[in-house]
C-alpha cells in the first residue's frame, strides 16, 4: 500500500469560472473569455444546490463520466453538456449557500472531474464542503486568494484550512478521507484528544459525548463531556444508503480498503430502493436516447448485489400484478417507523436523515465517501456543532402546521443569511406536547433547509407511545435512550415561537427560505397563483398525519359534491406501504380516489424529479408538500411550498388557497392517536 503524503501547498492551473447573475457573461466565460474583471461579491450567484450542479438524471452515472455535466443544471440552462469540463478550468466562484439541498456527492465530483481543483464561495453548507474535502477539492471563503491562484502559484494550505476543525484540516492535507484515514491506521496522525472537562451539554452534545471514539483499537466509546468545535469520531447506531448512492460508496469501499474487507457490523447497515423506483414513469425520450434508463436500472442492480453479497438488509420494490408499483418505503420514514432509537446515532447518505431527530436521535447526512468509511470501520467523523434552541409555546390553529412552523422559522434573517449553517436545531418547549410524531419529523426533516447540521426533539412519553404502538415494542426498551439537553447548557441562539401566532405560508419559488404568510402570496405574486399541478408526497408530505390532512379537505369538499378543479393534477404518495395501509383502513384511500386524485406509491419521486408529479414545461405551476423548491428540483416549473391543507384545498381551487375554516381547535392531525397499526412482521 502506497503511504499517503501531507500536501503543504496547491497550486490551481487553469482558469476561473465565476458563477454569476449576468447571463451573458457565464456564457462569455465558458466560450473562452477571461473576465478582466472580478464580479461584485452581490453579483455572484446564491444558492447554487447540489441539483444544479449535477440534476437528478446526471447522478445515474457515479464514475469520470460526471464530468461531461457539471452544472449542466444551473439556473438559467446556459451550461451545456461538456461546457466546464472543455473550458479548462481549475477555480469556481459563487456567493453564498453553495451546494444546498441534496447530500449528493456527485455534485463536487462532477467538478473534480471537469478539473475544478478550488471552490471558491461566500459561504458553503455542511455537508457539500464536507463531500468537497473527501475527494480532495479545496474551499475557500477568502476572495483574496483568487488572485496569487489565477496567476498560478502556490499557495499555502493552510491559507484554506483556517477555520476547520483539526480533522477536517488533516484531510485537507492528504487530498481526501480515504488517504487520511490510511495515515490514520498507520499511526502517521491522530484525531485530537478530547478535552474531557464535565460541562453542561445540550441535547445532541450529550448523545456526540455518548458514542464518542476514544479508542477505536480497544473499542473504547463515551465521553465525559464535548463541546462546540471538538473534531472526533462518532459509533454509528444505524448506517443507511439508497440506490442513488451505494453504488458510489461501494466503488470507493473497493478502491479504498479492498473487495475482501468486511463491513463493520453488517447488522446495523441498511439499504434501501426508494429513489429511482418510478423514474421509467417520467423519463424523457432526450434521456431514454442517453442510455440514462439502463443507467438508473443499473444502480438498483448493483445495489441489490451488493447487499446481497454482504448481508446486509434490503428494503427494495413493491409489485402488484407482477409489476413494481413502488418502494417498500422511503428510507426516513422508515428509520423513523422501525429502526432508529431514542439516543442512536444515525447517518445516511440523504441530507434528510435528520428527519429521525423527531425521536430523540442524533441524525445527519454523509457523502459516499464518509458512508464508504462508516462500513468499514463503524463510526463517522463529526465536528460537534453549536445547537439553536426553538422554544414552542402555545398550540397551533387548525389549519396550521409543523410546515409552516419551518417555513415562517426559514424567513428570518438569521436563517437567510447563512448564520444557522451547520448548527443543530433543537426544538423544545411546551408546544411540542401537542404535536404528534409525524408533525416533529417535518420540524427535524426540514432543519437541512436551513442549512443545519441537523435537527432533534427531545423524546417524551407521547413518542414513545407512538414508536410503540409503530413497532410493537415493549416502551421500556425505547425509554432507556432517551436522552435530556442540562437546564445551563450553552446555545448559539434561542427563539421563541409563539404556534398560536404562526400563520399558513407559502414558500415562493426557489428557495425554501422564501416563506411568505398564505395571506401575502396574492400580493406578491401579483395576483392569485394558479396551479397544473398539485402534489401531496414525500417523505415530508406523505406521513400519516399528511394523510389526515389531505383527508379532512378532500372529504369535505367530496361530501359538497366537489372534484379536483379543471385543469390540475392532484397527486397523493405515501411515505411507506404501512403508511398506505393506514389511508386504506381509514377510508382515506376511497376518498382520495373519488375526488380525483392520483395516488403513488412510496419513493422519492416528484421530490426528485423520478416520478408522477414532475412538471414538463417551464410554465406549469406546481404547490407542493415537499420539502425543497431549489431551480430544476422537480421539473422545470415554478414550484411554491405549503403544507398538506393547503395542497389539497388548491387542487380544488385550482389556485393557491387555504381550506375552508373549521370551528374545532383539536384535530386528530395535532392530538396523537390512540392507536396506531404495529408494523408487519413486529
Amino acid at each position: 500500500m502506497t503511504l499517503p503524503r501531507r500536501r503543504t501547498t496547491i497550486r490551481a492551473a487553469g482558469r476561473t469560472l465565476f458563477l454569476t447573475d449576468d447571463a451573458s457573461a457565464l456564457r462569455r466565460q465558458l466560450e473562452g473569455e477571461t473576465l478582466t474583471l472580478t464580479p461584485r461579491p452581490e453579483d455572484l450567484l446564491d444558492a447554487i444546490s447540489t441539483d444544479e450542479i449535477t440534476p437528478a438524471w446526471a447522478c445515474y452515472h457515479y464514475d469520470e463520466a460526471l464530468a461531461r455535466y457539471a452544472y449542466v443544471g444551473l439556473r438559467g440552462g446556459d451550461v451545456e453538456v461538456d461546457a466546464v469540463a472543455r473550458g479548462g478550468f481549475a477555480i469556481v466562484v459563487s456567493g453564498r449557500s453553495k451546494g444546498c439541498g441534496s447530500s449528493r456527492e456527485t455534485a463536487p465530483y462532477a467538478e473534480r472531474e471537469a478539473g475544478i481543483r478550488v471552490v471558491v464561495a461566500r459561504s458553503f453548507e455542511k455537508i457539500y464542503r464536507q463531500n468537497c474535502h473527501n475527494i480532495g477539492l479545496v474551499t475557500t471563503t477568502d476572495f483574496s486568494l483568487l488572485e496569487p491562484l489565477a496567476r498560478g502559484e502556490r499557495v499555502p494550505l493552510s491559507r484554506f484550512t483556517a477555520g476547520l476543525d483539526p480533522i477536517s484540516r488533516d484531510v485537507v492535507h492528504y487530498g481526501g478521507l480515504f488517504a487520511y484515514n490510511r495515515a490514520r491506521l498507520t499511526g502517521d496522525v491522530a484525531p485530537p484528544e478530547l478535552a474531557q472537562r464535565p460541562r453542561p451539554m445540550t441535547l445532541a452534545e450529550k448523545i456526540i459525548a455518548r458514542h464518542a471514539v476514544l479508542d477505536a483499537d480497544a473499542g473504547d466509546v463515551g465521553a465525559v463531556a464535548v463541546a462546540p468545535g471538538e473534531s472526533l469520531f462518532l459509533r454509528a447506531d444505524v448506517r443507511f444508503s439508497h440506490e442513488y448512492v451505494t453504488p458510489m460508496a461501494e466503488a470507493l469501499y473497493r478502491a479504498g480498503v479492498g473487495d475482501d474487507t468486511p463491513l463493520h457490523d453488517p447488522a446495523s447497515i441498511y439499504a434501501f430502493r426508494d429513489h429511482l423506483t418510478l423514474v421509467d414513469r417520467v423519463m424523457d425520450a432526450r434521456h431514454v436516447a442517453m442510455g440514462l434508463d439502463a443507467k438508473a436500472k443499473k444502480l438498483e442492480v448493483v445495489q441489490r448485489d451488493w447487499a446481497r453479497r454482504r448481508g446486509v438488509r434490503l428494503f427494495g420494490e413493491v409489485k402488484r400484478g407482477g409489476q413494481t408499483v413502488g418502494s417498500e418505503a422511503i428510507c426516513h420514514n422508515k428509520v423513523v417507523e422501525e429502526l432508529a432509537r431514542p439516543g442512536d446515532v444515525v447517518v445516511g447518505t440523504d441530507s434528510h436523515t435528520c428527519m429521525a431527530g423527531s425521536i430523540g436521535a442524533f441524525a445527519f447526512g454523509v457523502g459516499a465517501t464518509d458512508m464508504a468509511n462508516a462500513w468499514f470501520t463503524g463510526d463517522v467523523r463529526a465536528c460537534v456543532p453549536a445547537s439553536v434552541r426553538i422554544e414552542l409555546t402555545g398550540r397551533l390553529r387548525w389549519g396550521v402546521t409543523a410546515k409552516d412552523v419551518m417555513l415562517h422559522l426559514l424567513a428570518q434573517p438569521y436563517w437567510r443569511n447563512g448564520e444557522g449553517i451547520g448548527k443543530v436545531l433543537e426544538f423544545a418547549g411546551e408546544g411540542l406536547r401537542h404535536l404528534r410524531l409525524d408533525e416533529r419529523s417535518t420540524l427535524t426533516n426540514m432543519a437541512v433547509e436551513a442549512g443545519g447540521f441537523t435537527g432533534i426533539v427531545e423524546a417524551d412519553d407521547a413518542v414513545i407511545e407512538e414508536l410503540c404502538a409503530l413497532r410493537g415494542e415493549d416502551a421500556a426498551g425505547l425509554r432507556a435512550g432517551i436522552v435530556r439537553a442540562d437546564p445551563d447548557a450553552t446555545y448559539a441562539h434561542h427563539f421563541v415561537v409563539a404556534l398560536d401566532e404562526v400563520v399558513p405560508m407559502v414558500a415562493t419559488p426557489g428557495d425554501p427560505r422564501n416563506g411568505v404568510p398564505l395571506d401575502d402570496l396574492a400580493a406578491v405574486a401579483g395576483g392569485p397563483v394558479a396551479i397544473d399541478i398539485a402534489y401531496g408526497g414525500s417523505c415530508t408530505g406523505g406521513k400519516r398525519a399528511d394523510m389526515d390532512m389531505y383527508h379532512q379537505v378532500l372529504a369535505q369538499a367530496l361530501a359538497a359534491g366537489r372534484r379536483i378543479a379543471p385543469g390540475v393534477r392532484l397527486y397523493l404518495q405515501f411515505g411507506s406501504q404501512e403508511i398506505r395501509a393506514y389511508a386504506r383502513e381509514r377510508g382515506y384511500i376511497a376518498t382520495f380516489e373519488r375526488i380525483g386524485a392520483e395516488l403513488v406509491d412510496p419513493s422519492c419521486g416528484a421530490c426528485i424529479r423520478a416520478g408522477p408529479g414532475v412538471s414538463e414545461s417551464s410554465d406549469q405551476v406546481t404547490v407542493s408538500a415537499i420539502n425543497r423548491n431549489y431551480p430544476g428540483r422537480s421539473g422545470p416549473g415554478r414550484v411554491y411550498l405549503a403544507n398538506p391543507y393547503v395542497v389539497a384545498a388548491s387542487a380544488l381551487a385550482g389556485v393557491i388557497v387555504g381550506p375552508a375554516p373549521r370551528e374545532t381547535h383539536v384535530t386528530e392531525t395535532q392530538r396523537p392517536p390512540r392507536a396506531l397499526r404495529a408494523a408487519p412482521g413486529r
